[in-house]
């Protein structure tokens, strides 16, 4: 169990490493791509890794230390694969690379952890069988395993859900290029989570491959085309950074985090916007964005833009004055974790009240206790509930190594931040 130490008036600066949907979308197109493409501050964690695993079977040529990714692409002519390619609990690495395997040669079989066998993915294996893709979930209700034979597709026009996640889209927008005549999708649920399209449009984009759209309800990706190699550096991310502005809130201190920019195209930056309405302040530098904490009051926000940041604000909202509501989160139950359940009862632990109907997370401001957490093996309920141990003695977070899934050194950069 790690103890998160007390640190009250937190001040200092911080590097958080690059995104974690960049990194999955940038190492995807150079896969796909016609040369060699560097990928500069890449995350590198557990769920980078497992894509960057699968790509290599892929036939993608990998190469590079530390942050700094070389890939050698495959112009789109992908090797089969007849082993089992296992993404473990990397819901990102099975959506994108199921629609990657079904531009492949040969039968895939893309597996996971037994929390991946209850995440749906129903939805894009149906807008991938429309186009013409053998393809089938072997879990009960739609879930992967999903085995997928590969091969051309033809493309044309397409529609997809997308009310459990936006990923689906991406997913059929990367391959796009790599269809004969190109996709025309028309989004007919949601989409949820809008940004992360924004980013997977940005991506493409930076690879040689324009997307023409409509909102966020019909997209166009010209067909017969190849992404082209490319230098690209991924941003710092919006996500973990927002960790250490929440612990700058909770505490009344003032945290830059170094690198980011408040014209990101990455939702979760919002989280910075909603913290200023609780009563922080906050301010772009020339070198990154920094947030200086104020006396808490709750708010009522919807967060279909930013669901990774709903564990994060939860705990902000237990130490605000008044009940703080957050809405559209109902997608949160199909996480690494139930994230709703697990928000609910670790604020429950500090003895704070919070209850999750059908689509609101509501959060009663109280006066927090210390006491043990179960991240229920979930790194973003981790590294929420860790923050609430800067100001209330006796945090103590459970299986703390969950957080390699997404950001390996959070302990080390937080530990920094609380030395004298």
């Amino acid at each position: 169990m790690m103890r998160v130490p007390l640190k009250t008036d937190l001040k200092g600066t911080v590097c958080v490493p690059g995104s974690k949907s960049l990194t999955h979308r940038a190492l995807i197109a150079a896969a796909l791509s016609d040369g060699v493409c560097r990928i500069e501050n890449a995350l590198r964690s557990e769920d980078t890794g497992l894509t960057l695993a699968a790509l290599k079977k892929l036939g993608a040529g990998i190469a590079g230390r530390g942050d700094a990714v070389e890939v050698t692409g495959t112009a789109g002519r992908l090797e089969p694969f007849t082993a089992d390619i296992d993404l473990h609990n990397s819901g990102t690495s099975m959506r994108l690379l199921t629609a990657v395997a079904a531009i492949g040669s040969g039968t895939y079989t893309l597996s996971g952890s037994a929390r991946m066998q209850a995440r749906p993915i129903q939805d894009l294996t149906d807008a991938l069988g429309r186009l013409g893709v053998q393809i089938s979930c072997l879990s009960p209700g739609g879930c992967p395993p999903v085995r997928v034979t590969g091969g051309a597709i033809d493309g044309g026009a397409v529609t997809v859900n997308c009310g459990l996640s936006s990923q689906f889209l991406s997913a059929l927008l990367l391959i796009g290029p790599y269809t004969a005549k190109g996709l025309d999708i028309q989004v007919i649920g949601g989409p949820v989570s809008r940004p992360y399209i924004d980013l997977t449009v940005e991506v493409m984009s930076r690879f040689g491959v324009d997307v023409q759209r409509q909102g966020y309800r019909h997209f166009q990706v010209p067909g017969g085309k190849l992404y082209r190699c490319a230098r690209y550096t991924v941003e710092p991310d919006c996500s973990q950074a927002g960790y250490f502005w929440t612990a700058a809130a909770i505490t009344g201190g003032s945290v830059k985090v170094l690198g980011t920019r408040a014209d990101t195209l990455q939702g979760d930056f919002r989280l910075v916007r909603v913290l200023a309405d609780m009563g922080c302040s906050v301010s772009e530098e020339a070198d990154g964005v920094r947030l200086t904490g104020g006396r808490l009051r709750a708010v009522d926000v919807d967060m279909a833009d930013m669901p990774d940041m709903v564990p994060t604000l939860a705990v902000a909202a237990a130490f605000a004055r008044g009940t703080t509501c957050m809405r559209s989160v109902a997608h949160l139950r199909r996480k690494e974790s139930d994230r709703l359940a697990a928000v609910v009862a670790g604020l429950g632990n500090l003895g704070i009240r919070a209850e999750a109907d059908a689509d609101t997370l509501t959060v009663w401001g109280g006066n927090p206790r210390g006491a043990p957490i179960d991240p229920h093996d979930d790194h973003r309920i981790a590294m929420s509930f860790a923050l609430a141990g800067l100001k209330v003695p006796g945090v103590g977070i459970e299986n703390e190594s969950c957080v390699a899934k997404s950001f390996p050194g959070f302990w080390q950069v937080l530990a920094e931040l609380c030395r004298p």
